[in-house]
């Protein structure tokens, strides 16, 4: 576990991945026991909870002039000093979201649940739900769904979809028809140059649907941002150059020396049979995935992609590498495993981010998932962090272990991560700051001004491999022209969960993240191939692939899906650091 600034907050820095797996070196096996108390998620339900079932509560005539405004639903640009004028009235704004919400008892229930679930000593233990089955107990009653798809229907909008899960209700319609059933003007707005349409105020519902919609996801069209630095780099030769010194870009062999991986492939742990889901907004062509594992000696293995919705085609710019990234490296440690990379286009009112996210997790698309991008808890809005806590809460019922990009500009989450100052204040990745996914952060290695005892200086003729070992790690932070370090802080949402706790964890009662760092420096940056080009690339967008493709190796391990691996990390730390356990993480500074 690393000890990192007080603003990045305590990080686990993965040490032997035969420590983490369970095992040593030479296939034995490490002391696993856990401080009491460690594996909690939360507590307390009087029955079973799996009885829960959902209750009618919509029973009231809908009075369309008795209404309740939705407060946190602007988004922080959608500013006067931007705004140009109104929106088009036929502004087609399509699979906007409503969220819906449990009642009180359901949310006790299912908090019982995870409790169980992750509890090692529950009959409950692993016992994981189906998204069917998680709709079946903690979904909003067929009745309440079909009241509320009728008042939209009768505002003029389509109804598109209702999630497998039974919290969220897609739907589409024009600028007129928003402004008209959520009374909210609809405007249009230039900020930085790009012109965004969004709601000028903060929507209002019928007061009789207030007990079960909670939000809409979205009314405009900000969308969260790759977590990567992307450097334009020519040929096939595994050199890059940080302020004019000559560096070694990362390849997958590289990390597998790095991390002591090869005991694990000696031992038949390489991914087989493992499924890996990555969510993006730009499609991509297999032919650069086929040529990244040629060229850096890694089996054929094409990973499936899976179209949600309209097919976005290849974006070029921020998205396509952050796509080619994302499934590369996820399949680069586990170089056996499936990556299914689910892609969804952006609407005017919804990110394909959060369609994608919305998929993957309906669909039980694999039992880990690895998002890369990000937007801070403001951004995010109230609704945004509602469906975003019930999403990966709703994961981690279905034993999917989910992990979140912290994001590359430091403390400061609300900037942009070249932005020469930080003007946003204190925040962090509302995508992955709630209590039920795992924030994967970024550290560099401290190898700038002696390479010598960490690189050879010739490449693997197969894998184009030049690292020699273990190389020692530092924070992440190259800052000294943007903005460009590990993301990290406290949340201004959730409560610190039961399971962080140990060494350099803040007793602030919040949450903080990132909870697992992995190399993201610039610095030393992760070859990509994409576009028919080789790049080199940074960012926290690079820790979390890997580190979900170290979790299939995991789960190989163990046969069985995990779930929230927050609480077993952070017992293992503690376990490493006041009992004399294995050594599965480096400390930093």
């Amino acid at each position: 576990m690393s000890r990192l600034p007080r603003w990045v907050s305590e990080s686990l820095l993965l040490g032997s991945l035969c420590s983490l797996l369970g095992t040593s070196c030479n296939g034995q096996p490490l002391d696993g026991d856990s401080p009491p108390g460690s594996t909690s998620v939360s507590g307390g339900f009087a029955t079973d909870p799996l009885t829960v079932r959902p209750v009618d509560r919509l029973l009231t005539a809908i009075d369309a002039q008795d209404r309740v405004a939705l407060p946190g639903h602007r988004h922080p640009l959608a500013r006067a000093e931007f705004e140009t004028g109104a929106a088009p009235s036929d502004y087609l704004m399509e699979r906007m979201m409503l969220v819906l919400r449990p009642d009180e008892v359901q949310e006790q229930a299912l908090q019982a649940l995870l409790h169980a679930q992750h509890d090692a000593a529950s009959p409950a233990h692993h016992q994981w739900l189906t998204a069917e089955a998680y709709a079946e107990k903690f979904g909003i009653s067929e009745h309440d769904v079909a009241v509320v798809a009728t008042w939209l229907r009768s505002q003029g909008m389509t109804v598109d979809e209702v999630s497998s899960g039974g919290r969220l209700l897609q739907f589409t319609g024009t600028a007129a028809q928003v402004e008209a059933a959520f009374h909210t003007p609809m405007r249009a707005y230039l900020v930085d140059g790009e012109v965004h349409h969004a709601n000028a105020s903060d929507p209002e519902i019928p007061r009789a649907l207030a007990s079960v919609v909670s939000g809409v996801v979205s009314l405009h069209d900000f969308q969260s941002k790759p977590s990567s630095v992307v450097k334009g780099q020519s040929g096939s030769e595994n050199t890059w150059y940080y302020n004019g010194i000559q560096q070694s870009a990362l390849v997958p062999q590289d990390l597998v020396k790095i991390y002591n991986v090869a005991p694990l492939y000696t031992a038949s742990l390489d991914g087989a049979g493992q499924n890996i889901a990555v969510v993006g907004r730009s499609n991509i062509d297999v032919a650069n995935v086929r040529t990244f594992r040629t060229t850096y000696g890694l089996p054929a293995n094409d990973p499936q992609v899976i179209v949600n919705g309209k097919d976005p085609g290849i974006l070029c710019g921020g998205d396509e590498a952050e796509s080619y990234l994302d499934v590369e490296w996820a399949g680069a440690l586990a170089k056996k495993a499936t990556v299914k990379f689910v892609v969804s286009a952006s609407t005017s009112a919804s990110d394909g981010i959060y369609l994608a996210a919305q998929y993957a997790v309906n669909h039980n698309v694999a039992p880990i998932l690895s998002l890369s991008y990000g937007l801070c808890e403001k951004g995010v809005g109230t609704s945004g962090n509602l469906m975003l806590n019930s999403l990966w809460q709703q994961a981690a019922t279905q034993g999917m272990s989910v992990f979140v990009a912290s994001m590359d500009s430091g403390a400061a989450g609300c900037d942009q991560m070249n932005a020469a100052v930080a003007t946003g204040g204190l925040a962090i990745n509302g995508l992955g700051s709630t209590p039920f996914n795992t924030s994967v952060g970024g550290t560099q290695f401290d190898d700038a001004t002696n390479r010598t005892p960490y690189w050879s200086a010739t490449n693997d003729p197969t894998t184009q491999a030049s690292a020699l070992g273990y190389i020692p790690e530092m924070v992440w932070n190259e800052s000294a022209s943007g903005l460009f370090a590990s993301g990290g802080g406290v949340s201004t949402i959730y409560a610190k969960p039961v399971w962080q706790f140990g060494l350099g964890v803040l007793a602030d009662g919040k949450r903080s993240i990132p909870d697992v760092a992995m190399p993201a420096a610039i610095q030393d940056a992760y070859r990509i191939y994409g576009d028919n080009q080789f790049m080199g690339v940074g960012g926290t967008s690079a820790a979390t692939p890997v580190f979900a493709s170290i979790m299939a190796l995991v789960l190989q391990k163990v046969g069985q899906q995990q779930g929230l691996v927050n609480p077993v990390l952070y017992a293992l730390a503690y376990n490493q650091d006041y009992s004399g356990g294995a050594a599965v993480f480096h400390d930093i500074v």
